[in-house]
């Protein structure tokens, strides 16, 4: 059994431009994945994602006979038709012989780069353009002989792993827009202290568990103590995607709550009990309850102090739960399904009734 070859290499955005404008690129849509065209959010995180030097998933081409007219090289697009479709929409759309404005326009958006924002390729200052031109995709190139029972060989085995994508991570690829921008950047500003309190394993966070927790916090600003529903963090982020006008507030008191938490609590000894997260998401609900108050306004206002009686009750709290000295009812909500709104609101309550919070 003969070894596919592949050749592997760099290329940069203005080496697909000009194969493009020789009319040497074949944007073959035969190989386009399901989903469709891309909506002008993902399109505007795709640039911005470019000007910072982020690395994007490897492009596949496949190398096509020479033209005998032309006697240039042609190359087929197996996989990356989006992208380069994006790219070439946004630096010159007379590039795309099928540009469609309504499909193919759009603005990078200001959520995801204030300096590119509603400007056009044309008018950015000239280091950025040159740094959009300049940028390197990876890219595996199949040889002529590759055929197309072998091109779609290749994605089943890409995608056979057999790991399905968790609800936060489909909302990840679903939206890219103000919430998510938010979400994301909130959750990874706390990375070493999600690993040194261990609520998350390195797996959970890969698979963006800490966004989603992140996520159900912002929740509980606005709505209150919930039961924890995929379906209401699908609606939120929804909600949210074009505008979100309490981002600069929300963002601030989470910063807030996290830094009460490791300031006032994390080198306590029984604050191992939090690295459950049925008991974190109660610890970060109390905290918020005691410095703004569920449910109140999200007016920018200063957090009030936390008295040291309730970081007393709470330690209390988690060392009776540690020792399984809570009464029953409280170690039973932590072990049963512990992200309904009962259960939850068992523990906030156990919490509030051992600081003597009132």
């Amino acid at each position: 059994m003969e070894s596919l070859k592949v050749a592997k290499g760099q290329y940069k955005v203005s080496d697909f431009v000009s194969w493009q404008r020789a009319k040497t690129l074949v944007l073959s849509p035969r190989f386009q994945r399901r989903g469709g065209v891309w909506n002008p959010g993902a399109k505007s995180y795709l640039i911005d994602t470019i000007v910072r030097g982020l690395p994007i998933p490897i492009i596949f081409l496949r190398d096509r006979l020479s033209d005998l007219g032309s006697l240039e090289p042609k190359r087929e697009v197996v996989d990356g038709q989006q992208r380069l479709r994006t790219l070439f929409s946004y630096i010159d759309p007379t590039l795309l012989t099928d540009h469609n404005p309504a499909r193919d326009d759009f603005q990078v958006k200001s959520v995801h780069n204030p300096h590119l924002a509603n400007l056009s390729f044309g008018d950015l200052p000239t280091d950025l353009r040159q740094r959009i031109l300049d940028y390197e995709f990876s890219v595996h190139v199949l040889s002529p002989g590759v055929d197309d029972r072998d091109v779609l060989n290749i994605f089943a085995r890409m995608n056979s792993t057999g790991v399905k994508l968790n609800p936060q991570e489909l909302r990840n690829a679903q939206f890219h827009g103000a919430f998510k921008t938010s979400m994301y950047g909130a959750a990874i500003a706390h990375l070493p202290r999600w690993r040194d309190w261990r609520i998350f394993r390195e797996d959970d966070i890969a698979r963006m568990q800490e966004v989603e927790l992140t996520s159900e916090f912002a929740l509980l600003m606005l709505s209150g103590l919930t039961a924890k529903s995929e379906p209401a963090l699908d609606q939120l982020y929804r909600d949210n995607d074009e505008d979100f006008s309490e981002r600069d507030e929300i963002e601030r008191r989470f910063a807030v709550i996290m830094d009460t938490i490791d300031d006032k609590l994390s080198g306590e000894s029984e604050f191992r009990v939090f690295r459950r997260r049925a008991l974190f998401y109660a610890l970060f609900a109390f905290l918020y309850e005691v410095q703004y108050g569920i449910g109140t306004s999200l007016d920018a206002r200063k957090q009030k102090p936390v008295p040291a009686a309730v970081i007393a009750g709470i330690q209390a709290a988690a060392g009776s739960i540690r020792d399984k000295s809570a009464p029953e009812i409280v170690l039973d909500s932590i072990t049963r399904r512990n992200t309904n709104l009962q259960e939850r609101t068992v523990i906030f309550e156990y919490f509030v009734e051992k600081a003597g919070y009132a």
